[in-house]
């Protein structure tokens, strides 16, 4: 079978599946990744950070920001190497072999199937906030279908179209941080100045950790940057630039907005983890009682039109991991063709497009849906994660030829990134663990299947 072979660091497309092409700008790129984890990701969490942590939410931020720039610094050393559509799936292969590479894309793929699922389903559910005569299921379809609509208009147009979106997200988030400087000045802070740092009562620092598990899902999609490396102008380096940019500013963003609606919530955090039931609205409940109605409004409608296009750029994203996979003839070969018009993967975005809208609709119709989709999303990520940062140290330490590796770039750096990510994925519920160790064995079956019918083992897995 092609492609059971040693991988050629940078090789191209087969000639049969024509070549995705070079337009997005390093602003496309960040645009791209701030779509798909979103300015406002914590008002949904916000509540439940507050109680985890003891009130320290903001110092939350801080630390989920420092742990997953481990992992965007080992992207940006990949992504050198490898300039490819893929992602984490194409950098395994290079760095750890076919076999691991094929399980780093299998993982990412349930990530960045169900992530844009999740992310439609909040859509659906503001919309029939706004709308009740409509039910949800029926505005999440709607989303789905309108994104993969853009999506496969072309990768430029869906980039200049979300650019306005994340504008709109981020004016919202101006608004909210001007209205609650106001109402601070105006009436002054609900408890101290430092408590959004070092929490009520006093620094808990395993509260702070157990808080960072789930805070560290709000950045998942950063890396989606790394998937488009085949479309970017400018070459690999603007892609490491903006994985970094993307995450940095993404942080400074959490970090402000949680840090204003901590002063002002009326709750404290104690009365949160009493009151589990309120958790999920806290932001909400925070806009209304400091500001008023109107900007509660303008958040919810800003958080159904984010999540429709953080949907679609986790969509792209899927859909240039399928490409990849396709291409490499480890996924059928009729998802890697690009379509000569609009410059896209459309087979592979269609078939993205239909798993999602299936897992999303699904979850629309049901009271617990929500519950069940966001419980799994992450381990497929974090486990992706974890092959990124032995793939730094197994090319750069034991295939690469040439100068020796730095042993702070190359061992330090990917070792503490996956630690992180290990302590995370011991965090997560046992649903996700169980949903994500039952979709890595059929992946092993996949590969195992794949490797007999070429007639070799996989000696450099």
């Amino acid at each position: 079978m092609p492609g059971m072979g040693g991988a050629t660091v940078g090789e191209r497309a087969h000639d049969d599946t024509g070549a995705l092409r070079r337009t997005l700008s390093f602003r496309d790129l960040v645009v791209y990744g701030l779509l798909f984890i979103a300015p406002m990701a914590p008002v949904g969490i916000f509540g439940t950070l507050q109680a985890t942590s003891h009130g320290a939410i903001t110092a939350v931020y801080v630390v989920a920001t420092v742990a997953m720039a481990f992992t965007a610094y080992s992207y940006a050393q990949m992504v050198r190497v490898v300039p490819k559509a893929g992602s984490v799936y194409a950098y395994a292969r290079v760095g750890l072999g076919e076999g691991a590479g094929f399980v780093a894309g299998w993982m990412a793929m349930l990530d960045y199937l169900l992530i844009p699922a999740v992310a439609y389903l909040f859509s659906g559910i503001a919309l029939h906030a706004l709308v009740p005569q409509v039910h949800q299921w029926v505005w999440t379809a709607v989303a789905v279908v309108v994104s993969t609509l853009l999506n496969l208009w072309g990768v430029r147009t869906a980039a200049v179209v979300g650019f306005a979106v994340l504008a709109l997200e981020i004016a919202v988030l101006v608004v909210f941080v001007v209205a609650a400087v106001w109402a601070l000045a105006a009436r002054g802070a609900q408890r101290g100045w430092a408590v959004p740092l070092t929490g009520e009562g006093g620094f808990s620092l395993d509260a702070v950790l157990a808080a960072v598990s789930v805070a560290v899902l709000s950045y998942l999609g950063f890396d989606a940057i790394a998937s488009f490396a085949e479309e970017a102008s400018g070459g690999s380096r603007r892609v490491a630039r903006a994985v970094v940019t993307c995450l940095v500013v993404a942080g400074v963003l959490f970090a402000v907005q949680t840090y204003l609606a901590a002063l002002l919530a009326p709750m404290s955090a104690a009365e949160l983890a009493a009151r589990p039931g309120e958790q999920g609205a806290a932001f909400y409940t925070t806009v209304d009682s400091a500001v008023g109605g109107w900007l509660h409004d303008l958040v919810a409608v800003s958080k159904a039109i984010g999540a429709a296009f953080a949907a679609l750029a986790g969509q792209a994203a899927a859909g240039r991991l399928l490409f990849a996979m396709a291409r490499d003839r480890r996924l059928p070969g009729a998802m890697a063709k690009v379509d000569a018009g609009s410059g896209v993967p459309r087979r592979a975005l269609l078939g993205a497009a239909l798993v999602t809208l299936v897992a999303a609709v699904w979850a629309a119709a049901r009271d617990d849906g929500l519950d069940r989709l966001s419980s799994i999303v992450n381990v497929g990520a974090l486990s992706a994660f974890a092959l990124l940062h032995a793939s730094v140290i197994g090319w750069f330490r034991f295939r690469r030829q040439g100068a020796p590796p730095s042993v702070l770039r190359h061992a330090v750096v990917p070792l503490l990134g996956l630690a992180v990510v290990v302590a995370v994925v011991v965090e997560a519920s046992p649903t996700a663990q169980i949903v994500g160790g039952v979709w890595l064995l059929v992946g092993l079956v996949v590969l195992a299947v794949q490797y007999a019918r070429a007639g070799a083992g996989p000696s450099d897995a």
